[in-house]
């Protein structure tokens, strides 16, 4: 078979399966499985697949309809403008994580030579890509993952991260301009109803606890005192949970200058703040 009919048999095959963008996602296997850009698949539609080829791609296929996110199948997903090494031991890193991005950015770019700490780096994207866009920063990554860890290193091409094996602030030392993270948030009641693509993910980066507000509490509670004064303090949020992280924020007397910021969909997905010049660590 022809690449052409190649791809249309897989399209059918996974709209059947009722999986999303069904096209795109067989064009995209295709691509990986030749080793062809995607331009390149167009302009060769009628070259003819080995039967080794066939059968890798069909194996592709199979694996996308079981609910093995593309990502995983490839190794690579796009943020920021750089492509991270994924696998089963990291979440997926989304298009939402950007504004989480741009927004400490614009942060730290008026800091001479800022410090900061990702908490939950999972693949390491929020803090390699702060790593290029803020290059005179000086940045921490934790995780209680050590393989999510070791992902997040292969991703710091440039070894401009420190990576610390941490719960939390547990193994964490100094003060920072600038705390982010984009810790787990999902209900546990919730993740079964999670797509499947989602449900393939690591639970240990998705589990927020019984309301999904475990670690901002813990975060929220603890992260005052690893701020240097004026320091932030930049987390990202599901989209229902603003009032409710707005309240822990409230309910202590460690921030101040609360900022809620929307996604591109319109949905509130990052929350800022900044320690309370009054708070005595």
């Amino acid at each position: 078979m022809n690449i052409e009919e190649v791809l249309q048999k897989a399209t059918i095959k996974l709209k059947d399966n009722n999986i999303e963008e069904a096209r795109s996602k067989a064009r995209r296997l295709l691509a990986f499985t030749l080793e062809m850009s995607k331009e390149q698949i167009i302009i060769h539609n009628k070259e003819e697949l080995t039967i080794e080829q066939e059968n890798s791609y069909n194996e592709y296929v199979a694996r996308i309809i079981i609910g093995e996110p593309i990502q995983y199948i490839i190794g690579k997903q796009e943020f920021m403008g750089i492509d991270f090494k994924v696998n089963p031991s990291v979440l997926i890193p989304q298009p939402d994580t950007e504004i989480l991005v741009e927004r400490t950015i614009e942060i730290l770019k008026h800091l001479k030579e800022p410090k900061v700490l990702d908490l939950c780096t999972g693949s390491g994207a929020i803090a390699v890509s702060i790593a290029k866009y803020v290059p005179n920063s000086i940045i921490f990554a934790s995780d209680i993952s050590k393989q999510a860890l070791e992902i997040a290193r292969q991703n710091d091409n440039e070894n401009k991260v420190n990576f610390v094996h941490s719960n939390l602030f547990e193994n964490i030392d100094g003060e920072f301009n600038v705390i982010v993270s984009n810790p787990p948030y999902i209900k546990t009641s919730e993740i079964q109803r999670l797509s499947k693509e989602v449900q393939n993910e690591p639970l240990l980066a998705l589990d927020g606890g019984q309301d999904g507000l475990l670690f901002y509490r813990e975060i929220i509670k603890q992260a005052h005192k690893y701020l240097e004064e004026q320091g932030y303090l930049c987390i990202e949020i599901g989209e229902d949970q603003k009032e409710q992280v707005i309240t822990l924020i409230n309910n202590c007397s460690y921030y101040k200058n609360i900022q809620a910021f929307k996604d591109l969909s319109g949905h509130d997905r990052v929350i800022i703040c900044e320690k309370n010049k009054s708070e005595k660590s």
